[in-house]
């Protein structure tokens, strides 16, 4: 049975993991959003920045990709995912239905935040977002670079993202 992994925010441009193969997707009931602060990779405990998760929202689906473990890759791949997904854990690992834009669908990884943790910051105003983004550096790198990476990864597979669009924009500016 091959082994499903959603990437909706840096997994579609950096998997860190063998993949066989990739398809759009859509999770059902969660939005992507920058709620959580991150103090490691994207911001410090001191100067958090804004990195992407999923919060559950019956009104909303998250498009992304699916991408299907290399087989005999799996426990590895979980191993690598868990070491760099739940290094604070304000993530939660769930085995959810995702929708293949090629009619399939499948039960796949997926990691969504933990609305009751410390990082939790859904509900933030979009210039909020973009004044921390444009200005919060971590362990892998500036936060602004991590919004860029993500949104033309969207644009690059035809995935349209209003929220991401308008911060890219935003972020751009306050940094010029």
């Amino acid at each position: 049975m091959t082994m499903w992994v959603f990437g909706y925010g840096s997994l579609l441009w950096n998997p860190g993991f063998e993949v066989a193969e990739q398809v759009i997707a859509t999770l059902p009931g969660y939005a992507r959003s920058f709620c959580m602060h991150s103090i490691h990779h994207r911001g410090t405990e001191d100067e958090p920045g804004l990195v992407l998760a999923l919060d559950e929202d019956p009104a909303h689906a998250c498009e992304g990709v699916a991408l299907a473990v290399t087989a005999g890759r799996e426990a590895e791949t979980l191993a690598y995912l868990r070491e760099r997904e739940l290094i604070s854990s304000a993530y939660l690992e769930r085995d959810l239905e995702i929708d293949l834009h090629d009619g399939r669908r499948v039960t796949a990884l997926v990691y969504v935040i933990n609305r009751d943790h410390v990082q939790y910051c859904g509900g933030m105003p979009l210039e909020e977002q973009a004044q921390i983004i444009a200005q919060a550096r971590g362990g892998m790198g500036p936060n602004d670079e991590y919004l860029y990476n993500t949104a033309s990864h969207l644009a690059d597979i035809g995935l349209h993202d209003p929220d991401l669009e308008w911060l890219s924009h935003r972020v751009r500016a306050l940094t010029a």
